[in-house]
Parts: structure tokens; C-alpha cells; sequence
């Protein structure tokens, strides 16, 4: 059991609008329970270098605790609740990724997939992909070929995986490239999905189960978002819990009220079904 002290303060890691952000804290055990070794970290840098050869494939407490500090994030959400709402709102929501039309995406002129992972791919920290939505990634590398990316608020971080070691273990165990990138979703740019992949935002597609990160930032930027519905929530710590309880609340609401998402210029909202597979709509009718 652990006590974490937090202390905001500034810092040049991390930033929303002109705002530069920065999380100190240290994690103490609860009386009663003790820490092998200290455990200090300031903003996003952990005292412990170690690489082991499995250092990959097991994500240890640290680090899962700061995969899951997303100040920039947790702000600009606020900012959207008095602001433009349509931004937490996708233009497509499934309750997974076998739902897609991967054939038709790509023939309404799209040009780039964007996968989010833990729980749109597989269950949280695993490192493989879920056995039921194999097939559809595999649709989508056809339709798509080597235009499809992973972009974690983890592996390919500069901030926690600045040499790309989680990158280089996550791509080999999707098969998908991972991006490497500066930001924490939904803050920041695109300019690295630009030039690696050489096409426009509004030809993108960003695939992901939270609001707060995965729609928020691609319509941010105009491309066409999807929203996948968890696929578990074991293994969810229970900040991202909250969180996802927070956004889902806000997204009926605003969603009831006939709030819709930006518009994109390559597919009108009256044309976002067309990236459905019939037979699952159809399926989902009759059982209405």
C-alpha cells in the first residue's frame, strides 16, 4: 500500500496553451507495509534506469502510475465542459473495431489508421492482441498496408520511453508501427503523424476507447474519430475509472442535447454509417 504526495509546480515537460505543467510527488508505504528501495520521482522521471530483458513485457507499479497522470488532459476536459463540447463527441461509436468498415474507410479517401491500445486492442497492459479482433486488425492492414499506427500515451513517449525500448517491444508484438511522439493525448500536435506518413489530418482516422484522449485529440486536429467501447475493466486502475465514468456522463448529456462532432471535410455525419458493417447494424435492429 502506498501514500502519494503530490506538489504542482513548473516545469518545461508537458503544456497546455501557453501553460507548461509540471507533477512532483513521492510515493511513501502506509504504516504498516514498507518499499524494498526508495521510490522518488520528480515530474516524469523515474530514479530506477534498469533495463532488464524482460523489462518490456512486465509494466511495474511506477510506471503504470505514471502512465496514468495526464494533467494537460484532465485540464483541457475541464476547459470543454464550458467550452466547444463537440470535441468529446465521435463521429462513429461501436462497441469494437470488428464493427469497422475497413474497405470503405479507405475508399472514402482516408489515408492513415490511428489505434489507441489498452482496452481498443487488447485489455489493459497486455501485449498482444485481444483473439476476437484479430481479424478486423487484419482487415485493416489490408485495407490500410503500412499506414496504420499506435499512438500510446506510454510506449513511444519521450517523456517515459525516450530510448523507444516499450515502442520497439510493442511493435513487435502487434506487428503495427508505434509512434514516437512528444505529447500526452489530447494535448499537443499531429506535426510527427504528418510528416512520417505524408497526409492532411482531416485523412485520418483515430480509433480509441476513451473520450478524454483518443476523441478529444483527433477532433482537435479534424480527423475522423471512432469510439470503441472498453473491452474490460479489469486491470483499470481506478483513477482511469473515474475518469471514464465522468467523460461517458458528460458524452449522453451532450449527446442528448444534439450536440454532434466537428465535421470532417472528407465524410459528412449523414455518411459516417457507411463505415458500419451492415450485418452488425442490421443484427443490432433485430434484436431491438
Amino acid at each position: 500500500m502506498y501514500r502519494i504526495h503530490f506538489a504542482p509546480g513548473l516545469h518545461n515537460t508537458g503544456s497546455l496553451g501557453s501553460k507548461n505543467v509540471r507533477l512532483s510527488f513521492v510515493v511513501r508505504p502506509l504504516p504498516g507495509h514498507r518499499l524494498d528501495r526508495t521510490h522518488q520521482l520528480s515530474g516524469v522521471e523515474a530514479l530506477d534506469d534498469t533495463h532488464t530483458a524482460d523489462h518490456m513485457h512486465k509494466v511495474g507499479f511506477m510506471n503504470r502510475l505514471l502512465q496514468n497522470i495526464n494533467i494537460a488532459g484532465s485540464a483541457l476536459f475541464l476547459k470543454i465542459l464550458n467550452g466547444d463540447q463537440s470535441l468529446a463527441i465521435p463521429h462513429i461509436a461501436v462497441p469494437d473495431i470488428t464493427w469497422i468498415n475497413w474497405s470503405a474507410m479507405k475508399q472514402a479517401g482516408f489515408k492513415l489508421c490511428i489505434f489507441d491500445k489498452d482496452n481498443t486492442l487488447c485489455e489493459p497492459f497486455a501485449l498482444a492482441v485481444d483473439p476476437n479482433l484479430l481479424p478486423s486488425v487484419q482487415a485493416s492492414q489490408q485495407a490500410f498496408g503500412s499506414n496504420i499506427v499506435l499512438y500510446s500515451n506510454s510506449a513511444g513517449l519521450m517523456q517515459y520511453d525516450p530510448h523507444g525500448e516499450e515502442a520497439a517491444a510493442l511493435e513487435a508484438a502487434f506487428g503495427i508501427h508505434v509512434l514516437r511522439h512528444k505529447d500526452k493525448k489530447p494535448a499537443g500536435g499531429c506535426q510527427e503523424l504528418q510528416q512520417q506518413f505524408m497526409c492532411e489530418p482531416h485523412e485520418m482516422v483515430f480509433v480509441g476507447d476513451r473520450y478524454l484522449t483518443d476523441v478529444v485529440y483527433g477532433n482537435r486536429h479534424g480527423m475522423l474519430t471512432i469510439r470503441v467501447a472498453p473491452l474490460t475493466s479489469k486491470g483499470e486502475p481506478p483513477a482511469v475509472a473515474a475518469a471514464r465514468l465522468v467523460e461517458e456522463a458528460c458524452v449522453r448529456r451532450w449527446g442528448a442535447q444534439g450536440i454532434k462532432a466537428p465535421l470532417n471535410q472528407l465524410l459528412p455525419h449523414e455518411q459516417c454509417s457507411k463505415l458500419v458493417k451492415q450485418q452488425q447494424q442490421q443484427a443490432t435492429t433485430t434484436m431491438r
